[in-house]
């Protein structure tokens, strides 16, 4: 008897709602201000459509590609351009794991009145890191449920926020300027800055892939899900910072604590509902990061497999646990945690949005090589069997791949790059080095962790067969096992 398909729309809207929605964007995306309406309107069709599209496409024509954007990309244009997305991939968690580090002992004092010092600071930011590091460990990392009750958690801070928002602006009116001029688009550098918060919000969308196969009709179910979900997610967005910009004005919300700030004006400081959500906001930040902890090091290990990470990335527990990422993760965030007084030091601060900005920015480069990969895809390998195909011709499809790579270069330069000589502006020259810095040493690893292959895999040539070049004797062939390979990569047998 067949195998009934079980996953229905449902399962699949709350999947992306599950791995995309995360609370702490809602500050960032408060302080665009009224505006942000359009801006999300905007990207939903410009960017979230046709980006949703492909990936599906991709995730269920390469399903044997456990190593997602990365795979697909090497696939497409070889072992060089997969080594830079695992990278870039990889190296957004620790940053990401850092900027919620600095965001736990401030919300702690938010909760609380104590001012902490330095060292106890320092202490709360560390054992943050190695928590998620050691529950990483496990394969409770992987757990449906975690994932499932981080989302529900966050889901309810977002309509608490929401609603207290309704009810502080029915009884004292709105903080903000509500009149119609502010829902217009701007392209002031302050509004452009947080653009990439928004596009940060619709990654993820790639994980109901996955479950192609238990779909009744993927074909109608794929697309569907993505716009429903994607609607969703910008409702809930919404909605939340509608709540805080009802309290606090758009210029003058903390890109950190603005959840916590606009609820205790809205609750009362120290209230009951300020302490539940508080603390309800601190179990999310470690549901964020240990729900993505194990695909991030899964992909780093899958990239170390094939000689494009270093060997230390491949290390696993007896679990299967890529435990090798997981302490590189906790060493990487620790020492950006403990650099952090010496940055104070020299007159930095805001290192939540230093660092968070960080990791918005490596994310959406790891998807920018994606687009054209797909194109690529679908001219070499056009006998490949797709479960769900993107509707339309030549013309649509070039657009639907461009346009998406044009917003987010747009949106990485507004986010890192200072626009003007304001003290706002320049205020992005550390995000800009640190970028930088992380770029280059991801140069630097490739080139090291490439030095461990005889063989180096170029991409699928034309006629859909990979292409590969003898390190060693300066020899190209096709439809050659590398040399001294240890273990068989399932994207290059599935590609010959």
């Amino acid at each position: 008897m067949a195998k009934k398909k079980r996953f229905r729309m449902i399962d699949a809207i709350l999947t992306v709602i599950c791995v995309v929605f995360v609370a702490e964007a809602a500050a960032p995306a408060a302080a665009i201000g009224n505006q942000q309406f359009f801006w999300w309107i905007f990207l939903i069709l410009a960017f979230l459509l046709p980006y949703g599209l492909i990936v599906c496409e991709l995730g269920t024509a390469y399903a044997d590609d456990e190593g997602g954007i990365a795979d697909w990309v090497r696939r497409a244009f070889g072992d060089a351009w997969g080594s830079r997305v695992s990278w870039y991939y990889w190296v957004n968690f620790p940053l990401w794991m850092a900027s919620l580090a600095f965001l736990f002992p401030e919300t702690i004092t938010l909760l609380t009145g104590m001012e902490l010092g330095l060292v106890p600071t320092l202490a709360i930011e560390l054992a943050f890191v190695w928590i998620v590091v050691l529950m990483s460990f496990s394969k409770t990392s992987d757990s449906a449920w975690i994932l499932n009750l981080s989302a529900v958690l966050k889901v309810l801070i977002a309509v608490a926020v929401g609603g207290l928002g309704i009810y502080y602006a029915a009884t004292n009116g709105f903080a903000s300027d509500m009149s119609l001029s502010t829902f217009l688009p701007s392209a002031d550098a302050s509004s452009l800055t947080y653009l990439s918060v928004i596009l940060f919000n619709f990654m993820g969308f790639e994980a109901i892939a996955v479950f192609a196969s238990d779909m009744e009709n993927p074909t109608k179910q794929i697309p569907a899900a993505i716009i429903v979900g994607g609607l969703a997610i910008a409702a809930i967005y919404l909605f939340s910072s509608f709540g805080i910009g009802a309290a606090i004005p758009a210029t003058e919300v903390s890109l950190d604590s603005g959840i916590m700030d606009a609820v205790a004006i809205m609750a009362g400081d120290g209230s009951l509902l300020f302490v539940v959500i508080g603390v309800v906001f601190l179990i999310t930040l470690f549901g964020n990061m240990i729900s993505w902890s194990f695909g991030v090091n899964y992909v780093a290990a899958r990239a170390a497999d094939k000689k494009n990470m270093p060997q230390v990335f491949s290390r696993l527990g007896k679990n299967g646990v890529p435990t090798g990422s997981a302490v590189v993760n906790g060493i990487v965030a620790s020492a950006l945690v403990l650099v952090s007084p010496v940055m104070s030091a020299v007159g930095l601060d805001g290192f939540f949005w230093i660092f968070f900005s960080m990791n918005v920015v490596f994310l959406l480069i790891c998807y920018m090589p994606m687009f054209p990969a797909f194109l690529k895809l679908r001219k070499v390998d056009p006998d490949r069997p797709r479960i769900f195909k993107v509707p339309g011709g030549k013309i649509l499809m070039g657009v639907a791949a461009w346009l998406p790579v044009v917003l987010l270069i747009l949106s990485m330069v507004a986010t890192i790059v200072p626009l003007n000589g304001s003290e706002e502006e320049l205020s992005k020259i550390p995000m800009l080095i640190g970028v930088a810095a992380f770029a280059v040493i991801g140069e630097v690893v490739r080139v090291v962790s490439a030095r461990r292959r005889a063989v180096e895999y170029r991409g699928m040539a034309l006629d859909g067969d990979p292409e590969e070049f003898d390190v060693l004797h300066g020899n190209l062939a096709q439809n050659a096992e590398p040399a001294g390979a240890t273990s068989p990569d399932p994207a290059h047998e599935s590609a010959v």
